[in-house]
């Protein structure tokens, strides 16, 4: 549970870096962030907010009229211990930075990271998921026989799965060494006829 409160938390101060939120905005920014395997409910999200309010990484600013109920919503703001706390939290390189739990919400955050550390991120994201994959096609291939059918085809769907996001952080890595800023592919702007 701590690991996933310091997920919530890295999310939140991400989010106020960009601009003070209320917590009913949080949190639907919080679960476009984390999808839709990871929905984040009010009881998780409140104590978290609490617990960073007490130790001073953000701050109540201000409160704003619910439309529906009139019950005022709390506006949070990062505080300047919270800025540094994101930015400790974001330059962070090691285990904890490419597990499932840390990796998407600091990707979704890499602008703001230094190229490197995005490097030793994205290689350790891709050695953690190639050295994943050996094994499951290591136990796949020995128990091929011993599965039925569905339980083979979800294997292989694993399989496949994992073996797209190598390809996807591979090419991520070969963009970054290329200097290219962006992640993903460059399109051409559409011109109105």
């Amino acid at each position: 549970m701590a690991r996933r409160g310091e997920t919530i938390e890295l999310a939140v101060l991400g989010l106020l870096h960009e601009g003070p939120m209320h917590g009913y905005e949080l949190r639907k920014r919080l679960n476009l962030m984390l999808g839709w395997s990871r929905v984040l409910s009010y009881g998780s999200l409140y104590p978290a907010l609490k617990k960073m309010l007490r130790s001073s990484l953000i701050e109540e600013v201000d409160t704003v009229p619910a439309p529906v109920t009139r019950r005022p919503r709390i506006v949070y703001r990062v505080t300047e211990a919270g800025h540094a706390e994101f930015e400790r939290l974001m330059s962070e390189v090691g285990p904890a930075a490419w597990e499932d739990d840390n990796f998407d919400i600091r990707f979704a955050f890499f602008s703001s990271t230094d190229m490197e550390i995005r490097l030793r991120v994205l290689e350790g994201r891709r050695t953690r998921l190639q050295e994943r994959l050996e094994r499951v096609q290591t136990d796949l291939a020995r128990t091929q026989k011993e599965v039925d059918r569905y339980a083979a085809e979800l294997q292989r769907h694993g399989v496949e799965s994992v073996e797209r996001e190598v390809r996807w952080l591979s090419d991520l890595i070969k963009a970054e060494r290329d200097g290219h800023s962006k992640a993903g592919p460059v399109t051409e702007p559409v011109t109105p006829d």
